[in-house]
């Protein structure tokens, strides 16, 4: 399983992974099963909440149907990148599967929460239009019932998951992995994991790009089109999900506009402002894995996937780089 972090490669990892010769990934890609306990998803209700945990797969038999064509594969696996905040799933996913193997990527908490807020704003979901101020609302959030990936903060607080994690998961099962190699050495990355699960190396030959959303800039756009969205999320949850998605895609494109705009880095003050939020958390990643994520600390973003890929975002079998 790839458990975590939201808004950290699992897309692409788990698309590189699917396409490899022994392993087969189950579609869809983020079940959610193991968030549950044999029972239907909490009543989640932040915007657009109702109507995607409607593709939440909780029932056991429709979670098992997902593998029923892996017979002839090496590995079987699934990507839900709550499992690694869950602590819930970790108990579940040990007790139900004691020989499993979990791959956790973590990434800069901050450039995540940024990531994970410009996901849901470009979505036309968040109504908050300013990082800091909807981060700050985490808390409140909360206890207005909105589901986990309104948790800016608390997702990248990877050290603490890991830690509990680690009570009902032996560390030799748990691979934990940088964002930053799947986007500067895919090939390595990629290899790296399939090492970890006993297959071939040297298998994939590309790895896709990373599940980013378009920038949308602040103006009568998301003020307009952005309630809309949230009203039409609303309602699509009395629909199947298929529905909403189809009607809302023509939405959503009109948000971002036609003026290609790249998404602003982080400032520095903004940063510099936020490590505090993370920085014990980070100094108990590295004394539970012995790697060194002060890189983390610094006021500096490292920038959206797009922006980081421009020039390298595939690469041949022989390990040279191509342009796409």
């Amino acid at each position: 399983m790839i458990i975590g972090a939201p808004k950290a490669g699992t897309t692409a990892l788990h698309a590189a992974l699917s396409s490899h010769p022994d392993v087969f990934m189950s579609t869809p890609k983020e079940p959610k099963y193991w968030l549950c306990d044999d029972a239907p998803p909490p009543a989640w209700r932040g915007p657009g909440d109702a109507h995607s945990q409607q593709e939440w797969v909780w029932l056991r038999e429709d979670y098992q149907r997902l593998f029923d064509g892996a017979g002839g594969f090496r590995a079987r696996g699934e990507s839900t990148p709550f499992y690694l905040w869950s602590r819930g799933a970790h108990r579940r996913i040990a007790e139900g599967l004691p020989d499993v193997r979990l791959i956790a990527v973590v990434r800069d908490p901050i450039d995540r929460a940024y990531s994970n807020w410009m996901h849901l704003w470009s979505d036309g979901l968040e109504p908050v239009g300013d990082f800091e101020e909807a981060l700050a609302l985490q808390d409140e959030r909360i206890a207005r019932g909105w589901a986990p990936f309104w948790r800016y903060r608390d997702l990248g607080h990877y050290g603490a998951q890991l830690q509990h994690l680690r009570r009902y998961v032996d560390p030799s099962r748990i691979l934990v992995m940088r964002y930053r190699t799947i986007v500067d050495e895919p090939r390595a990355a990629v290899d790296r994991a399939c090492h970890f699960l006993g297959i071939r190396q040297g298998q994939v030959a590309t790895i896709p790009e990373d599940n980013a959303r378009s920038y949308v800039e602040p103006g009568w756009r998301p003020r307009v089109i952005g309630p809309v969205v949230r009203a039409g999320a609303w309602a699509g949850s009395f629909a199947p999900p298929d529905v909403w998605r189809r009607a809302s895609a023509p939405l959503v494109a009109q948000l971002a506009g036609t003026n290609g705009a790249t998404r602003p880095d982080l400032s520095a003050e903004a940063r510099l402002r936020l490590i505090p939020s993370f920085a014990d958390d980070v100094a108990l990643l590295t004394e539970l894995t012995g790697e060194d994520f002060s890189d983390w600390l610094s006021p500096h973003s490292r920038g959206a996937y797009r922006q980081r890929t421009q020039v390298t975002r595939s690469w041949a079998p022989s390990g040279r780089a191509a342009s796409r």
